[in-house]
């Protein structure tokens, strides 16, 4: 979910200022200091949805500590496998989603760059070790340039969500597979659309109040298409 904030050219100068240097990359710009945040996020939450998956497979049962570290297996697998399925289906997911925000965003001439939340990363791998709950906040999208219409912030908001809901269709043909593609393809599209849909949720902080407050029309068409895929994902993966 992308934090928005208005700032003056001074605002901007410090901010930019905290970026090591700037590259262009396809139709958007980044940073060093940006790969970098989006790096650890990416692997501490797989790592936190890995730890998750080991307690799914121990039917609810705590992993040891040797078994989250990777020194005896779960059941016949191992963390390690876990990892990269939460690697490639979560950890993609959390970062095509900020990154949908930040490319519309930047389309508006506003500068954008996730920053983590290092005390929610550990957070969140502390709770899932403890009771087997992934609590992901890993951190936001912060945007700070010229003043944005409810229009232009609604899209911002929508293009996290809109990039999960592509997703999910992306990891359906996997589903077609068997053994660890079938898994990679089965948590690929229940997480896209936990997520899309959760983000769409018209409180707080969260992207559907954004939406909301730009159109309700394009919020009901939006959260009645996820939970439309989410029905018929419900029936292939039955």
């Amino acid at each position: 979910m992308p934090e928005i904030e208005q700032s003056q050219v001074a605002g901007l100068e410090q901010i930019h200022f905290q970026t090591v240097r700037s590259k262009k990359m396809a139709m958007f710009n980044t940073s060093s200091t940006e790969l970098k945040h989006l790096f650890i996020s990416w692997v501490a939450i797989s790592y936190a949805f890995a730890i998750m998956l080991a307690w799914i497979e121990l039917g609810n049962n705590k992993p040891t500590s040797s078994q989250i570290f990777g020194s005896s297996q779960i059941l016949g697998t191992n963390i390690t496998d876990l990892f990269i399925i939460s690697l490639v289906t979560v950890g993609i997911s959390f970062i095509f989603h900020e990154m949908g925000h930040k490319f519309v965003a930047q389309q508006y001439g506003a500068w954008a760059e996730f920053r983590m939340s290092f005390g929610m990363l550990l957070l969140a791998i502390y709770m899932a070790w403890q009771i087997g709950i992934l609590f992901a906040a890993p951190g936001a999208v912060r945007i700070f340039g010229p003043i944005m219409t409810n229009k232009q912030y609604g899209k911002v908001a929508a293009s996290g969500p809109v990039m999960n809901l592509f997703l999910a269709f992306a990891f359906m043909p996997l589903l077609t597979d068997t053994g660890f593609l079938y898994d990679i393809g089965r948590w690929g599209v229940i997480i896209n659309l936990l997520l899309a849909g959760f983000n769409m949720l018209p409180i707080s902080v969260l992207d559907g109040r954004k939406v909301l407050a730009w159109s309700p029309f394009v919020y009901i068409g939006l959260f009645m298409t996820i939970i439309v895929v989410g029905m018929f994902s419900v029936v292939i993966l039955l």
